[in-house]
């Protein structure tokens, strides 16, 4: 009896385009072309975030992609009641929660899920009730896990930095760390996405788990598109995640 194949998404964040065009505040390279060559390489979405300091992805860019691109556009934010603001009036089929630290160089932790709570729970019947998949980027912890799906949340994206700089045995536990924080996950009724850290060479380990059904991929995606240009390089991590 053969397995039957796993289904898996793939989401490209483009968050490193618009850095690129930030350096010199100029026009390129285009978000929407980046967007759009994702597209034709097999993305199943775009994920962009929107940052509170504006440092890469702005304002315009969002509402140009969910005008104009034919994919789901997952937005990554904060819970600060601006950005909220924004996402509403946008209404993404995605919003992904995200920490945000002004000084940080990119997000460095999942939440916290008992912090805030008050307003984590306001934000996401907010999204929910615009009928804009919720999902919350945590580190695979049980505790926060479960407080994930207490708090309503439509899906759980595990923060696979950890995994991604782990080596010999510390990878091997932090990928453990994933595994049971997915099952956990999935038998609670969330949708289990992955993300943070991930490329070409340590991908492949994280297809051993079933219950991960989307990966958010950003910086390794368009790093590789230097190279080969970017419809190549999502073409080349969607084989990888279609493989298993």
């Amino acid at each position: 009896m053969t397995s039957r194949k796993i289904s898996r998404t793939l989401g490209v964040n483009i968050d490193h385009v618009a850095t690129l065009r930030q350096a010199r505040r100029g026009f390129e390279p285009s978000v929407l072309e980046a967007a759009r060559e994702a597209r034709r390489g097999g993305a199943d979405g775009i994920t962009v975030h929107l940052r509170e300091d504006r440092r890469h992805i702005q304002d315009k860019d969002v509402l140009e992609l969910k005008r104009q691109i034919r994919l789901p556009l997952n937005l990554e934010m904060s819970i600060a009641p601006e950005i909220l603001r924004i996402a509403l009036k946008v209404r993404p089929e995605k919003a992904c929660l995200v920490p945000e630290k002004r000084q940080e160089i990119t997000t460095e932790g999942g939440l916290d899920l008992f912090r805030k709570k008050r307003q984590l729970r306001r934000t996401i019947r907010a999204l929910l009730h615009e009928k804009i998949e919720v999902s919350l980027f945590i580190d695979p912890d049980e505790r926060q896990v479960r407080e994930a799906a207490h708090l309503g949340a439509s899906a759980i994206e595990i923060h696979t930095g950890a995994y991604a700089n782990a080596k010999g045995k510390a990878r091997v536990r932090e990928l453990e760390r994933i595994r049971r924080g997915a099952v956990l996950g999935s038998n609670l009724g969330l949708r289990i996405h992955a993300g943070h850290g991930l490329n070409y060479g340590n991908i492949s380990p994280l297809l051993a788990i079933p219950e991960i059904r989307e990966f958010n991929i950003g910086h390794s995606i368009v790093s590789r598109a230097v190279f080969v240009g970017l419809r190549t390089a999502v073409a080349e991590m969607k084989k990888l995640i279609s493989a298993k």
